[in-house]
């Protein structure tokens, strides 16, 4: 998820340097949106882990 992420903002980077603003603004906006989706599923991943050593 965090690959898609990234390629996403890549293409929001080119398409902005080639003036294309709607299609950039649209890459960006899937970009955030699955940045935000990968840092929750981290997150939840951490304090499962964590819940799991404590458990121990």
């Amino acid at each position: 998820m965090l690959k898609w992420a990234i390629i996403f903002a890549i293409i929001s980077l080119v398409t902005g340097l080639l003036g294309f603003r709607g299609i950039s603004g649209a890459a960006a906006a899937i970009a955030k949106f699955l940045f935000a989706i990968f840092l929750i599923l981290f997150l939840i991943a951490v304090l499962a882990v964590i819940g799991v050593f404590h458990i121990l």
